[in-house]
């Protein structure tokens, strides 16, 4: 039997298990340099260090919707904004795993910070628009942060994939 003071809240619940998924794709890069993080090993277009890139910038704009609502996305959709976004799942010139790993790391402090400090996960904002959003559809926080561990937990998936054909190291198994 279990009592109330024995009950974690529902955000401790899922800053922990964010956490957990952060750790796993974290983990994939261990003992990796830099051309190897920034090497393409499938057919795909992704490396590994492109997927810390992209899940960084993906959580920190996810984040700062939940407080400033569409105004966090940007308006422009056109050539520049698609050119921006597929820059954000590619190591630049400037990028090194150990920058990438410390933003990322900075980011999540922040997500987490602000989870436990929200007066309500119930507070919704329409999302903006975008081909891929339903029309006049508005996700709570609550939504969004289980967006972002679904986002974080399949791009784990993806590096796990990337780093094996990379040196068949596994991040887990």
């Amino acid at each position: 039997m279990t009592t109330g003071t024995d009950l974690t809240s529902e955000r401790d619940d899922l800053i922990a298990l964010l956490g957990t998924r952060r750790y796993f794709l974290r983990n994939t890069l261990r003992d990796l340099d830099d051309e190897q993080l920034a090497r393409r090993s499938t057919v795909s277009e992704l490396c590994l260090g492109g997927l810390i890139k992209h899940v960084a910038i993906t959580e920190d704009r996810w984040a700062r919707f939940m407080v400033d609502g569409p105004a966090a996305f940007p308006s422009d959709t056109g050539d520049a904004a698609v050119a921006e976004h597929q820059a954000g799942f590619r190591m630049g010139p400037e990028d090194t795993g150990e920058s990438l790993l410390q933003t990322y790391a900075e980011v999540a402090a922040r997500t987490d910070e602000l989870v436990r400090t929200l007066d309500s996960l119930d507070v919704a904002h329409p999302l903006p628009p975008r081909p891929w959003f339903p029309p006049n559809t508005s996700w709570t926080r609550r939504h969004v942060l289980l967006h972002i561990l679904s986002e974080t937990s399949q791009h784990a998936g993806h590096a796990d994939i990337i780093r094996e054909a990379i040196d068949g190291a596994k991040s887990m198994g």
